[in-house]
């Protein structure tokens, strides 16, 4: 498509876009007394304007019914969690079965890693990404400790390239040959949170699996944002956030895939719990453990019913629309906010560096921009005019403009602000 740097071209982008509509059902902050320009999607997404009713309908149910609101509530507490299955499955890839809804990211991972990484002296070691999130990197090195194992013997990372930004495929796989029959674990970002770059998720979990070991993904950044497939690609687990794209609220609760092949091998070590057990027996209150041979069975504790409502609503508006559509406008805005972007440095000499790949398959809606020659006080200037980006150091922005509620009429107008943050540096 020949964009155009003009308001009445984002305009008229905006006329032509069948889910713009989508943006009037969501809250924006406003600053200096005007909606701001939201691109921290990517951290925390906007609010439903519908997932008020959603936590009132339990609130209301809950000065009503009391206890009586498990069983007779319109949304029964005792299996709320269980209206995810089919939604979630959609955005994911997934079979009904394979999925669940509990607790937060880190705490998935944790109960993950207690299932899947169980090292022997001949298969014990585990490979992640260099610079991973510093709470992916936490939990690894504190799960090998746990084990009685060390860290620095135990952890195999994969690094980029000197003088690039993003790992290279044929970097993962070389490193997971080198390795072998050693490999316990791979467990890595599937998108990556500072560059938006999109791992081969496909190929690096068969070519794992090709050594004997299991493959896990942190997908915090990825649902909600590009389309996943992970039955089958022969993912063991994965879990993500639903604060980001999945617009749930903050810290809210996680999701998490366990693959089917997984839920009757007993084999297989969990941490059991009380909603983990067999439902059809629960409150039987039965001395042994018996977990469900879903992905349920992985559940501790009965989630928190105020925390999953708000994510029910976002859940519901994406199911609504279908991770297809989505995609299309996502691909679309974030060439535009690209072109925009070149146009600005093409128009001041900004010296702007795109670290996200220029390849659609291999990023989302995140452009990681590394303002070379530029500090924070560009960031500050945006912030103070009403653009919400998030700041990275040294010196990179990143920004995400989301299909539910980006309008290309934003992205032009903060083109029109970039610009003139540099010209009054």
């Amino acid at each position: 498509m020949n964009f155009q740097n003009s308001l009445a071209f984002a305009q008229q982008m905006d006329a032509q876009d069948e889910l713009a509509h989508y943006r009037d059902a969501f809250n924006f902050p406003k600053i200096n007394g005007k909606q701001a320009i939201y691109f921290t999607g990517n951290s925390l997404g906007l609010q439903p304007k519908c997932a008020v009713d959603y936590v009132n309908e339990v609130m209301q149910d809950w000065a009503e019914l009391a206890v009586e609101g498990h069983f007779h509530a319109n949304k029964s507490w005792w299996d709320y969690h269980e209206r995810f299955n089919a939604p979630l499955s959609k955005i994911v890839g997934a079979k009904e079965n394979e999925i669940t809804v509990m607790n937060t990211l880190t705490v998935n991972l944790h109960l993950m890693m207690m299932t899947f990484y169980q090292p022997t002296s001949k298969r014990f070691k585990i490979l992640c990404e260099e610079k991973a999130f510093p709470s992916d990197q936490y939990l690894i090195q504190t799960q090998v400790k746990l084990h009685g194992l060390d860290p620095q013997e135990v952890i195999v990372e994969v690094k980029r390239r000197a003088g690039e930004h993003n790992f290279r495929t044929e970097d993962i796989l070389a490193k997971i040959d080198e390795v072998g029959d050693e490999l316990a674990l791979v467990l890595m970002g599937g998108l990556n949170y500072y560059t938006g770059q999109v791992l081969d998720m496909q190929l690096i979990t068969a070519h794992a699996h090709q050594y004997g070991a299991y493959v896990g993904w942190d997908l915090a950044h990825a649902v909600g944002n590009i389309k996943v497939d992970l039955h089958q690609w022969n993912v063991d687990f994965a879990a993500w956030c639903s604060y980001k794209y999945m617009n749930a609220g903050p810290g809210n609760a996680s999701g998490c895939f366990v693959h089917e092949k997984h839920h009757t091998n007993k084999e297989l070590v969990r941490l059991g719990g009380w909603w983990g057990h067999n439902k059809e027996r629960r409150f039987l209150m039965e001395p042994n453990y018996q977990p469900i041979e879903s992905a349920h069975g992985w559940q501790i504790s009965n989630p928190s019913i105020l925390a999953l409502a708000p994510y029910l609503a976002s859940v519901e508006m994406f199911d609504e629309v279908g991770m297809d559509k989505l995609c299309e406008k996502r691909d679309l805005i974030t060439a535009y906010l690209v072109y925009i972007l070149e146009e600005v440095a093409s128009e001041v000499g900004g010296d702007f560096e795109l670290i996200t790949p220029k390849e659609i398959d291999q990023r989302g809606s995140q452009i990681s921009v590394l303002l070379h020659g530029e500090g924070r006080e560009l960031f500050n200037y945006l912030m103070k005019k009403g653009v919400i980006v998030d700041w990275r150091e040294p010196n990179v922005i990143r920004l995400a403009p989301v299909p539910f509620y980006t309008s290309f009429e934003d992205v032009y107008s903060f083109g029109v602000l970039l610009k003139e943050g540099i010209k009054t540096k």
